[in-house]
């Protein structure tokens, strides 16, 4: 992968040759600029920020068919939500898995009825849901997903194995019932795989992060680098606006009125509960609240837990973060379905919040506002000389689906044809990666063998990059195995190669989106200068840049995350000198 310099130098001598610009590197615009790249169409991706560094990086970190949208009668998008989600857990099956779902009840037929107004539009807000009804709604589901799934079916859990599994549910739960949906490990890196993927089969295409929309004159579109300033003009044939919660402020830039986005936050908090993770096991608890909204709780290994998540109104997206109260809430949720899990904030080792594009609705219940995307067309006009398309909406688990929407009507405006779909198209990591799993430990009995590793380290370098690890493997044993943290869970030769192939500009880059360093309670303040020292070194940071970089990212750690890194022991600072 070019590193940014190139990336930009590349911008630079394109700029009268590009027919599509699209300002925002989530996964929806991610997936169109791999979508287009497919289809022979060069495209520019640009964001402000890093790559999936807004809303793309905050999701509860699943690939779900979307059981709760069946209530509101959106049939057509638990569907294409349950498509994708099979597909991906073939097509990225390195960092997508399935994951079984516990649905808890606390009545046998409560909701029916109000459940049906919903279904026929007379209801908008959610009411309690039975056993009756998560059947009724898990009998669809699994009909959606009959023919390009291999997933079980849903089964009613017995009492026997529900007090066995999880003693600390609460006794009050009548029943619950069981299905499959997938858990998306690291969400940033399968969107920085489709960008590879995309240049490596369409050189001309271009993603460059930290370039910002500034403004537009005429057929121009003017972009300003957030690192050095510079500005550049490109002169597109048609801009599509994917910057999801940002999506009306990229369109002001562009001069287009008005308001098409009412985003909602939600808030995720990482605990650090061996207890609680040990009864979840492999599976997930996917309850209602007392306020009828949709929570969960799953293991990310055997110590830590993750919980969310909330749902609140909120206006600006760039200083979201997960407040008290919204920490209080989930915690009160906790306990309504496990009494006595007594969750505090000592045990709190990281939080997040995001903000979901959903589309403008005025007041109302957030839990109604539809889950679904659509496009708004912007033709030229006045000064702008080029039609815009905005999308509004949009998520992980559909962004594939989405992402092809937009291509059609990009490859319509070009007056160009589609020439494949991506809906087989192996991702990353993933191509060349058997997803059998006495094959997969051939793979990485080769890799020891080959680079003189030992199992668990191979093992998890298979985990995070498929079959891209053999590369990542290289760089590890040419660093002797060396690792960058207390818990040895990344090493020195990885963070090298991260740094060297994966278009990093700052060091938050690497810390935050790269790895899951904060997210699985891995980073510590020796450990980030450790990573500071191979990026420096790597990208040419004179001290003054080097220290800005480490300070810039304990500030987001601290201010975003609630991660406190105390400073580096005296011991450690002589050793590191």
């Amino acid at each position: 992968m070019r590193n940014r310099t190139e990336a930009i130098a590349a911008l630079r001598a394109a700029t009268a040759a590009q027919p599509v610009l699209i300002v925002g590197g989530g996964i929806n615009g991610i997936g169109l600029f791999r979508d287009l790249s497919l289809q022979g169409v060069p495209a520019v991706l640009v964001d402000k920020g890093d790559f999936a560094s807004g809303t793309s990086a905050a999701p509860s970190r699943l690939i779900h068919g979307g059981l709760r949208y069946l209530e509101t009668g959106e049939f057509a998008l638990v569907r294409e939500s349950v498509i994708e989600r099979n597909h991906l857990v073939r097509n990225a099956h390195h960092l997508v898995k399935p994951l079984p779902v516990w649905v808890p009840a606390f009545s046998w037929f409560g909701g029916l009825f109000s459940a049906g107004l919903r279904f026929l539009k007379l209801k908008k807000t959610p009411g309690a849901k039975g056993i009756a009804v998560v059947k009724l709604g898990l009998v669809f589901f699994d009909r959606f997903g009959r023919a390009t799934s291999a997933m079980p079916g849903h089964r009613i859990v017995s009492r026997g194995e529900l007090r066995t599994r999880m003693p600390g549910l609460s006794q009050r739960i009548k029943a619950v019932a069981e299905y499959y949906d997938a858990r998306l490990a690291h969400p940033e890196r399968l969107a920085l795989e489709l960008i590879k993927d995309a240049e490596r089969d369409r050189p001309a295409s271009i993603a460059v992060p930290y370039m910002a929309l500034v403004g537009s004159d005429g057929d121009q579109v003017i972009l300003r680098d957030e690192v050095s300033a510079e500005e550049i003009a490109l002169r597109p044939r048609l801009v599509i606006n994917c910057a999801g919660p940002w999506a009306d402020e990229a369109n002001r830039k562009l001069g287009i009125d008005g308001q098409l986005i009412g985003g909602t936050r939600g808030s995720h908090i990482v605990l650090r509960r061996p207890d609680i993770a040990r009864q979840l096991g492999d599976g997930m608890l996917y309850f209602e609240t007392r306020d009828f909204r949709a929570c969960l709780v799953y293991a990310l290994d055997a110590g830590h837990v993750l919980l969310g998540t909330t749902d609140i109104r909120t206006s600006d997206p760039d200083t979201v973060r997960c407040s008290d109260e919204e920490i209080d809430y989930l915690f009160d949720v906790l306990e309504q379905v496990m009494p006595g899990a007594a969750a505090r904030r000592e045990e709190i080792v990281f939080t997040y919040a995001g903000v979901r594009p959903l589309p403008y609705s005025g007041e109302g219940t957030t839990g109604a506002i539809s889950r679904d995307h659509f496009l708004r067309d912007f033709e030229p006009d006045g000064n702008r000389r080029f039609p815009v398309l905005a999308l509004v909406g949009g998520k992980w688990t559909t962004y594939r689906a989405c992402a092809e929407q937009i291509a059609d009507t990009v490859l319509a405006r070009l007056g160009l044809n589609r020439q494949c779909s991506t809906l087989d198209v192996p991702i990353g990591g993933s191509a060349g990666l058997d997803n059998d799993a006495q094959k997969r430990l051939t793979f990485i009995r080769r890799l020891m063998a080959r680079h003189d590793l030992d199992e668990a380290v191979c093992t998890v370098l298979v985990e995070r990059y498929g079959s891209q690890a053999d590369d990542v493997a290289c760089h590890v044993a040419a660093d002797g195995g060396e690792t960058v943290d207390e818990a040895s869970l990344y090493r020195a030769g990885e963070i090298r190669w991260i740094v060297a192939e994966e278009r990093i500009t700052r060091l938050s880059d690497i810390v935050l989106r790269r790895t899951l360093m904060p997210f699985e309670n891995a980073i510590t303040r020796a450990s980030l200068d450790a990573i500071a020292r191979i990026a420096a070194d790597a990208l040419g940071w004179d001290r003054q840049r080097h220290k800005a970089e480490i300070a810039a990212t304990v500030a987001a750690l601290d201010e975003r995350y609630r991660v406190e890194l105390p400073p580096v022991p005296a011991a450690l600072r002589s050793n590191a000198s």
